[in-house]
């Protein structure tokens, strides 16, 4: 039985008696598990984020599947969330072309199954530990179409970047007519209002060509190791 169907994430967010350093134990187990798989990526790589409910074949699969070669011939490895969708088909695209292949699954009770095309592999039951790994593991990420979970990426990476915890971290999106309207609020609203600024703003990449987002982070990599961040 995994601690997934046990409850114990949820039993995370409950006030209780029950022993903090046990709560804590699992978490920092964890962080270790992650740690020690990160350090087996023994080149630099791009972290995909996307839906898992994208159908094998559909323009955002093969879109995602050419990101995922274009990575791993460029020398560097490919980690997603490790299920279907978007992720496998990265992961797909990165092993195909002979390249390295890392999931970071999550421990769900729909949806999630960790995807056939990874060389490492993961599964966690905290997302907060997951996303700890998607940063340590990546030079920058490329955001496919996708939910809830690959809007959480998105916002935490940028809050990082913004904060100037990760350095110079290049976060690309693909398919602008998805990410538009979003991106038509944030400009409207958002930098309009003070809240972000000019260059918070610019530095939302935008892209429609799968080995341009690609290349948009790889390009910055020499930058990040200049800089330290690498």
């Amino acid at each position: 039985m995994s601690t997934n169907e046990t409850g114990l994430p949820r039993r995370m967010f409950r006030r209780s008696h029950e022993p903090l350093a046990a709560d804590v134990s699992l978490i920092a187990a964890e962080f270790l598990a992650g740690f020690e798989l990160v350090q087996k990526i023994d080149r630099p790589a791009v972290s995909v984020f996307g839906s898992a409910s994208v159908a094998e074949g559909s323009p955002t699969y093969e879109h995602a599947r050419t990101a995922g070669r274009a990575v791993a011939e460029a020398g560097f490895a490919v980690v997603t969330g490790g299920g279907p969708g978007v992720m496998e088909a990265a992961n797909r695209g990165c092993k195909e072309a002979g390249g390295l292949s890392v999931g970071l699954n999550i421990a769900l009770s729909f949806e999630q199954q960790q995807n056939p095309w990874c060389d490492l592999a993961l599964t966690f039951d905290h997302f907060h530990v997951r996303k700890v790994m998607f940063v340590k593991a990546a030079e920058g990420f490329v955001i496919f179409p996708g939910g809830f979970g690959t809007q959480d990426e998105l916002w935490e990476a940028l809050t990082l970047r913004q904060t100037k915890k990760i350095g110079n971290f290049p976060i690309v999106l693909f398919d602008s007519d998805y990410w538009g309207e979003m991106l038509d609020w944030v400009r409207d609203e958002m930098l309009d209002d003070g809240m972000i600024t000019q260059e918070d703003f610019a530095s939302l990449l935008v892209t429609d060509d799968p080995a341009d987002a690609v290349q948009l982070v790889v390009s910055r990599y020499d930058e990040r190791v200049a800089e330290g961040s690498a």
